[in-house]
């Protein structure tokens, strides 16, 4: 049976919370070329520092980083990857009480959603 998620309050999210493996569950392309490493992502590796994007045509790899908005502080995933640089808002990630599951979604500039789960 799944444990029960809770919404993290994004305004004070640790990074350590983004660091894993991560599947992607649902994926909403809208205007991204659908030939990308992230629109064909079956998997990222957020290693503190590093990720590793797992898709099949084409793997790309580079590092990561948190920002936040001086405005409302919303914590925005910024990607430099070999092949492209992009950025994310970070719009929800839920827990379970022991933190062994994660659930997280990602709205990317190009208007690509992806929903995460943490591999454990």
């Amino acid at each position: 049976m799944p444990e029960t998620l809770f919404d993290v309050n994004l305004q004070q999210l640790p990074d350590e919370y983004l660091t894993g493996d991560w599947c992607v569950e649902e994926r909403v392309l809208n205007q991204s070329s659908p030939l990308s490493a992230l629109a064909q992502a079956t998997r990222l590796s957020l290693q503190p520092g590093t990720v590793q994007v797992y898709a099949p045509q084409h793997d790309d790899r580079g590092q990561w980083s948190v920002q936040r908005d001086e405005l409302l502080n919303r914590p925005y995933l910024e990607l430099q990857l070999v092949q492209e640089d992009t950025r994310a808002l970070i719009t929800r990630l839920r827990r379970s009480a022991n933190g062994v599951q994660s659930q997280l979604n990602l709205y990317f500039q190009s208007g690509m959603e992806l929903q995460l789960a943490q591999l454990c």
